[in-house]
């Protein structure tokens, strides 16, 4: 049962789940607090293949009595796995598109459907270059249309789709407004094809593909909500914790025209497609007591209590029978037969995650701490998707680390280069040429080199292009030379700082090359040079450029491919979070906490990485600075932990374990 408690929740194996999704569940337990149908799969590209059948096995239905089969579909990352098995399926199967009419439901405006950013494009490069369907039964909005025709445009797409008697099968994704299509907060149920002003919100989410926000359209061509509703059959897919919150607003909560995808509520064939991670909000996934049984291991326990202690607002040792029995814990109390006794349990549970030594306290009684006490000084080995993210993340640990003696490494999986903003590029560019200028330098070349990046950058470069070779190598030497200053600013040896550059992310494009055999050499040959006692791992793999989740598939790759080499015997994995998400508390099993002047220190190595400040292209979802997200995190974190009765600290770094 141990075992299973330390075992990470949305680990990659299935087998090792937390909350393991199920052929077998009861219908009525699934729905009692959801407005529609939904199942969950344990990873995303399970529930892609799934969606990529039910459209292939309808395809082959209408195929079969000569009709036409009329899809519905959508862009963006979601449905990038149901496209891939369908081009599968095509090649290798022989699955026949001739009969398919498409009709995509959106398109940035104005653009160039040309361009690497547009739908248009997007659509040729997953799908229509790699099967057989007709071009001209292939329909997407015209994002080059003239602003005098948008409206009958929008009209004689709309009737279109009529022409055929609507959408057999629409497939879409969801906002993180709560948009299907382009259909904003605020869209009404009878909304047809239009031009839309596209929110806030949903600009930054794509600001990642045009590099920069001041890029993206601030409008958009879209199918109306009333025009998706005219589809026989819809099905709405969600990857990812980032969807989560979104998933559970449209699924549980009231139709509002707040969140758009609540109004598929009222359809009659609705289903919702959900990898676990999106899932986690939902009632069933995340209070499962309220829905039926449970069986009570350590995890659930605590996850219980501590829900119970947030909803009344209660430290863990002021719970009563009452408050478990009123809140739907009953049967937690038959188990234990008083709050006394989970109350003590769960405490003391929550208490030993606690600990100022990350790397075990030497001769100390370390069976309830979560690091071994021996060896005293270990080999510590970091990984950091991006150049930054060790110290944004667990900079406290790492000099804590450091300064206990341990022997740390820090192992930088990516250059980062794409996320350095051209304008930072120009400074360091007009630092170098000013220094030529200047001085007598042995680079014979250099001056001209200078001046086809200025020119590339200044000049020739158009919005979202990829930058020539020579601009990538410069912009990962100033994400190099960040990082080499953020270490020794922590006290880490420069020989202990590895820089893989692993090959999956150097093509110069948001869009990265799947992770390859080589990636996971790299990481393997690292592993058995070092042979750490511990190793640190990025675990937010909501990191909506899908940098974190990659990197961290190569390290599980690897370690499964050294897992039973004799120093692994003797090797912790930790996982933590602080660039784009924290750790729930009830899943947090090693809590360092951070002193005022700690956090200080932590906060004046994140502004080592200057290029990562306001100017930065790849911010993200939250507008904070990464030093103000990573300093509320760590505060909240240590809030938490005080609500709920144990000590006060200034702030805490979390890590989850895994088990190999």
């Amino acid at each position: 049962m141990e075992n299973q408690i330390l075992q990470f929740r949305g680990e990659l194996d299935e087998a090792k789940l937390y909350y393991q999704p199920s052929d077998e569940f009861d219908k009525t337990v699934k729905t009692r607090y959801e407005k529609m149908p939904a199942d969950i799969f344990a990873t995303a590209e399970k529930g892609a293949k799934w969606v990529a059948h039910e459209i292939a096995n309808l395809i082959k239905e209408k195929a079969e009595k000569n009709d036409p089969c009329v899809l519905g579909l959508a862009t963006g990352a979601t449905p990038l796995g149901v496209y891939a098995e369908l081009v599968r399926m095509h090649k290798e199967e022989g699955l026949s598109f001739k009969n398919v009419i498409t009709f995509n439901l959106d398109e940035y405006y104005p653009m160039n459907n040309k361009s690497a950013q547009s739908y248009n494009y997007y659509m040729d490069d997953v799908l229509f270059n790699h099967i057989d369907i007709p071009r001209d039964q292939i329909n997407v909005p015209d994002g080059e249309v003239s602003k005098e025709g948008i409206f009958n445009y929008c009209s004689e797409y709309e009737a279109k789709i009529d022409s055929f008697g609507g959408l057999d099968m629409q497939i879409l994704g969801i906002g993180r407004t709560g948009h299907i299509g382009f259909n904003e907060p605020g869209s009404q149920l009878d909304s047809k094809t239009r031009l839309i002003m596209l929110d806030a919100l949903t600009r930054r989410d794509a600001a990642k593909d045009f590099n920069g926000l001041n890029k993206v359209p601030k409008a958009a061509i879209t199918m109306g909500v009333g025009t998706i509703f005219k589809a026989k059959r819809v099905i709405l897919m969600a990857w990812g914790e980032g969807k989560a919150p979104i998933v559970k607003k449209a699924l549980e909560e009231g139709q509002s025209d707040s969140v758009p995808a609540s109004y598929l509520q009222r359809h009659s064939d609705v289903q919702f497609v959900l990898d676990v991670p999106s899932a986690n909000e939902l009632t069933r996934v995340k209070q499962p007591w309220l829905v039926g049984s449970v069986e009570w291991d350590r995890y659930w326990i605590r996850k219980a209590v501590v829900w119970l202690c947030n909803k009344l607002e209660k430290p863990v040792l002021k719970l009563t029978n009452r408050d478990y029995n009123d809140n739907g814990l009953s049967e937690l109390l038959a188990w234990y037969g008083s709050a006394y006794e989970v109350n003590i349990k769960v405490f003391n549970d929550l208490q030993h995650t606690i600990t100022g030594w990350p790397g075990g306290k030497p001769n100390a009684d370390d069976s309830n701490r979560p690091e071994r006490a021996e060896p005293a000084q270990k080999k510590v080995l970091v990984f950091s998707p991006h150049p930054d993210d060790d110290v944004i993340s667990m900079g406290g640990t790492l000099k804590r680390l450091v300064d206990q003696s341990h022997e740390v490494h820090v192992a930088y999986q990516t250059s980062g280069n794409i996320a350095v903003a051209d304008d930072e590029a120009i400074r360091f560019l007009s630092f170098v040429k000013s220094f030529a200028q200047t001085h007598d330098t042995n680079e014979g070349n250099l001056p001209s080199v200078i001046e086809d990046i200025r020119k590339f950058l200044l000049e020739n470069k158009s919005p979202g292009e990829m930058d020539t070779v020579e601009v990538r190598r410069m912009k990962s030497l100033i994400r190099r030379g960040e990082a080499k200053a953020a270490c020794r600013f922590v006290g880490l040896r420069s020989k202990n700082l590895h820089f893989l550059d692993l090959p999956f992310y150097e093509t110069g494009k948001v869009k990265k090359n799947p992770l390859g055999k080589e990636d996971v050499q790299i990481i393997v040959n690292l592993l058995r040079k070092v042979k750490p006692q511990q190793i640190f791992a990025a675990g937010d793999w909501s990191d909506p450029h899908g940098t974190h989740r990659v990197c961290w598939e190569g390290i599980y790759q690897a370690l499964q491919i050294v897992k039973d080499e004799e120093w692994m015997e003797d090797c912790y994995v930790w996982l933590y979070r602080g660039a784009w998400q924290e750790w729930d508390l009830d899943e947090i099993q090693m809590a360092v906490p951070i002193s005022p002047e700690e956090l200080q220190h932590k906060r004046n190595a994140i502004l080592r990485h200057q290029s990562q400040m306001e100017s930065a292209p790849y911010m993200g979802n939250d507008s904070r600075l990464f030093w103000q997200r990573s300093e509320a995190r760590n505060r909240a974190t240590a809030n938490l932990f005080n609500k709920l009765g144990l000590a006060e600290y200034e702030a805490i770094e979390a890590f989850v374990r895994f088990i190999v």
